[in-house]
């Protein structure tokens, strides 16, 4: 039986932060109802680029749910996500703060209804605060939490990473402080507030550069990839491309010199330890530039990992993607989906043993279920 059988969870949410929290917890046996609003529902449903008319977008963020297409302005949708509500086990929203207190479905007013409710607001800056008020935009979080100015070449312009990293670290936040308030539900019998801001869960992230900045009152500043505390930690040329070895300690440093047959530079009064390589991190490239350039990738990757070297190419996504080692773990998989035949999705990487988790349903259509969850809830009240 999946870890979150039983466990019902009103979705509230669009775009990405809330619809890839839910689908975690979905992936795990929770049974997600999908609310969306009956014309064009969860926005994403017209992002571009499109499979058979269907947005990659969603489809990616929105298997093992059920679509419900309510109009909450109108009476009777109001009725029956207050029906929702009061049989879910989890509210989870992510509407600018004091939105759905308009709409009559504030944490007040929903505990009211269902005191044994876990109710989660993903929001940009949170539920308190100067900024609370604000929406939140993943690449200007990335902005204002300092990633970007701490992303990028030293040279060159504040750079946003390639992902929309806020909203997936948002995303994994509220999935744990959900299962920490059912857990501790256990206990008390009530549900509680789970309060999760995309500019809280950023700066988290951020614990190395603030740690700098604890610690000198300097603020840190663009690398490249060059790290600022290890060397060498980065991107080197080879003959072929690129490759990124990792020496996080004296003796890696001493397993790198072996396996690229550069021992002399172990002793090397300027490489001798990790601060003095550091400190003469260009003389440092200049060595391993010289003997990189003479080497083909695979050749380079096989020596350094034969001597125990963590080291590997940098990639396009479409070939990480063929990696047998994602194969090996399910990590790309293949979802039967009535509309496209299949599809293909990145897989849970929340590996258990005995309760792994399982796909039930494809990515719905908007408003497939609405008949289906109507006529249960229809039902459970008649029986009631």
């Amino acid at each position: 039986m999946p870890p979150l059988d039983g466990i019902r969870i009103v979705d509230l949410t669009r775009v990405l932060a809330g619809p890839f929290c839910t689908m975690m917890l979905g992936d795990m046996g929770a049974e997600v109802i999908k609310i969306e609003e009956p014309e064009h529902g969860d926005e994403v449903r017209g992002w571009a680029p499109f499979i058979d008319g269907w947005s990659s977008y969603f489809l990616g963020v929105n298997r093992n749910k059920k679509s419900v297409a309510l109009d909450l302005k109108a009476p009777e949708g109001v009725s029956a996500l207050r029906a929702l509500v009061r049989d879910a086990d989890v509210l989870v929203e992510n509407f600018k703060p004091g939105s759905l207190e308009q709409l009559g479905f504030g944490y007040e007013a929903v505990s009211a209804i269902n005191p044994t409710l876990v109710y989660c607001s993903i929001s940009g800056y949170g539920q308190n605060g100067p900024l609370a008020g604000l929406s939140g935009y993943d690449a200007v979080i990335q902005g204002e939490s300092g990633l970007m100015d701490v992303t990028g070449q030293p040279d060159g312009p504040p750079t946003r990473v390639g992902i929309a990293i806020t909203d997936y670290l948002a995303g994994l936040y509220a999935s744990q402080g959900i299962l920490l308030a059912l857990i501790e539900r256990r206990r008390s019998g009530l549900g509680q507030h789970v309060d999760i801001a995309l500019f809280d869960s950023l700066m988290s992230a951020l614990t190395l550069p603030a740690g700098l900045w604890f610690a000198t009152g300097e603020s840190p500043r663009r690398m490249g990839n060059d790290h600022p505390s290890i060397a060498p930690y980065e991107t080197l040329s080879a003959r072929d491309g690129f490759i990124i070895i990792g020496a996080g300690n004296p003796r890696l440093w001493t397993q790198v010199c072996a396996a690229l047959g550069i021992d002399h530079l172990i002793e090397d009064p300027r490489f001798l330890t990790n601060d003095d390589r550091l400190r003469n991190r260009e003389a440092l490239k200049a060595e391993l530039h010289a003997v990189l350039q003479q080497r083909n990738l695979d050749e380079l990757i096989a020596c350094l990992r034969d001597h125990g070297v963590p080291c590997g190419r940098v990639r396009t996504v479409a070939e990480a993607l063929e990696d047998p080692q994602l194969q090996a773990r399910e990590m790309v998989i293949a979802i039967p989906h009535a509309a496209l035949g299949s599809i293909r999705a990145l897989g849970n990487p929340i590996k258990l043993s005995r309760t792994p988790y399982s796909i039930r349903e494809a990515p719905p259509g908007l408003g497939e279920h609405t008949e289906s969850v109507l006529k249960m809830l229809w039902t459970s009240a008649k029986d009631r």
